[in-house]
């Protein structure tokens, strides 16, 4: 596999090695880099000039993409050689298949009458048609019979604890990958990623992006000063070009206004009065707070507020199209305001039924629950409308982890509800109870392996391990969402404020 994601053809060739000077060290070098003390292999991707002096950027190996990083010149180790890039060959050109591509593509491409211009949105959900299944290989291999009578079947499944589940194939929760030189064939054939590149990306750079100029992009800014708090970005946010050259930037945490100097962003903050993010406030409990903005009537702060999510998700690709998005944003309160936490949009109106566009919760507050309470208000304003809800695609890596934990959680949960009762339950009235859609859930008995097919008919297990798992969970657990606290109507638009009103 090369280092751009395509597939490599035939044996690379070795290559040559030498000493190195911080003049002759270029991109596709391979050096080693101090990290944590210790020399590292890594390649360098690029290099700039900032007023400290010259970087490089350097890609470590065995390293997630998120810890790639700007690197000076003391942190190089110029006495060890370095693995030069192996010169571009010219290839010879054949001219038959030259002809032929081109007819063909002049016989394919349709006249400029029929052509019809693509918005965002569209490309958006096109990528999304490409993207793996991030659950099991049950998706991908499916099961060859009639949906309609799968979905009448799979209604009448009846509910079993503390059972043990039938066998049900390679079902695991992990992304099981088919290494048969066949089935990679016919990936590589539907496209240019192929299932396994994708996989490898998310297991190693952190990504489920489908754009490729995306992947290559090299992180811009190297530190951020946001409030108290002092982040490392982990991707590119295409923040204006000047703000490369320097060391750090500074970030209003109330109105996200963006800074090159301390000087600047100092006399900002005198004048700054914004103590809360610019919308309503729709939930306030003892922990956090959410506020509801307009991206049509607040397009300043919410485009500032993807520049600074586009430093941590890879995959997200829209910044300033915030019209037809709203966005709900936690904060956290003290005597100072109120300190943004995370956020998740959602589009005004979505016609695939996702309650979920973008969600993120900043650096300095995961691994604290946080993200779980992002996703069980959005499943509330779900219920709240009356309809099922599902997040979009594709979702990062640690946005599929915290999804996947919340579902299943939820989902036991409501089983060892059922089953205390004595009650038979469905896909669909686990759905319609969870506000998720039955294809969600059905992803998530499968993956857990508490759907079986006995004696006729499908039935969902609950094995005595996922309780206790649960059961050992659920002491951990702190911080829910109260439905009773939430002060919201769902909003009405009409058919202008949903899009640009220029």
């Amino acid at each position: 596999m090369s280092p751009s994601g395509e597939a490599a053809t035939g044996r690379e060739e070795p290559r040559k090695k030498g000493i190195a000077t911080a003049d002759t060290l270029i991109a596709g070098c391979v050096a080693y880099v101090t990290k944590d003390g210790e020399p590292r292999r890594a390649t360098i991707l690029g290099i700039r000039e900032t007023k400290s002096g010259r970087q490089w950027y350097a890609n470590f190996d065995s390293f997630n993409k998120r810890l790639d990083e700007w690197v000076p010149q003391s942190r190089i180790n110029f006495d060890k050689e370095v693995e030069w890039p192996n010169p571009e060959k010219d290839k010879p050109k054949d001219p038959k298949t030259k002809k032929t591509t081109v007819a063909t593509s002049k016989k394919s491409q349709p006249s400029k009458k029929n052509q019809k211009r693509v918005s965002k949105r569209e490309q958006s959900v096109a990528s999304e048609g490409q993207t793996p299944h991030p659950w099991t290989e049950y998706v991908e291999n499916g099961q060859h019979k009639d949906k309609n009578q799968e979905t009448e079947e799979k209604a009448m499944g009846s509910l079993e604890v503390g059972g043990t589940p039938g066998v049900l194939g390679p079902d695991e929760i992990e992304i099981d990958e088919d290494d048969t030189p066949a089935s990679a064939a016919k990936k590589e054939s539907l496209g240019p990623f192929s299932r396994q590149q994708e996989i490898e990306k998310l297991r190693t750079s952190g990504s489920m992006t489908q754009n490729p100029a995306e992947v290559s992009r090299i992180r811009n800014i190297s530190q951020v000063e946001f409030g108290r708090y002092v982040l490392f970005p982990w991707y590119f946010s295409p923040y204006p070009e000047v703000f490369s050259q320097e060391e750090s930037i500074f970030i209003c945490e109330f109105c996200l206004s963006y800074y090159a100097d301390m000087k600047s962003f100092s006399r900002h903050r005198q004048k700054c009065t914004l103590q809360h993010p610019p919308g309503n406030e729709i939930y306030r409990d003892d922990f956090v707070s959410f506020f509801e903005i307009d991206g049509r009537r607040q397009r300043t702060w919410c485009r500032n507020l993807c520049l600074l999510s586009k430093m941590f998700l890879d995959h997200k690709t829209l910044y300033y199209d915030v019209d037809p998005f709203l966005f709900y944003v936690m904060t956290t309160r003290d005597e100072r305001g109120c300190h943004l936490i995370g956020y998740f949009s959602k589009e005004k109106e979505s016609t695939d039924g996702y309650n979920v566009a973008c969600i993120l919760t900043l650096p300095q507050y995961q691994r604290k629950g946080y993200g779980r309470l992002l996703i069980q208000f959005s499943y509330e304003l779900s219920k709240i409308e009356g309809k099922l809800g599902s997040p979009e695609k594709p979702l990062s890596d640690l946005g599929l982890l915290s999804y996947r934990q919340y579902w299943s959680e939820n989902i036991i949960d409501l089983l060892l509800g059922f089953s205390e009762r004595d009650e038979k339950c469905t896909i669909e009235t686990i759905a319609q109870h969870l506000a998720m859609t039955a294809t969600d859930v059905e992803h998530t008995l499968q993956a857990l392996k508490m759907q079986v097919y006995h004696k006729g008919e499908h039935k969902i297990v609950l094995s005595d391990k996922l309780v206790e798992q649960r059961a050992k969970s659920r002491v951990k657990q702190k911080r829910l969402i109260d439905p009773e606290r939430i002060q919201w109507k769902p909003p009405v638009f009409t058919a202008s404020s949903r899009t640009w009103g220029w």
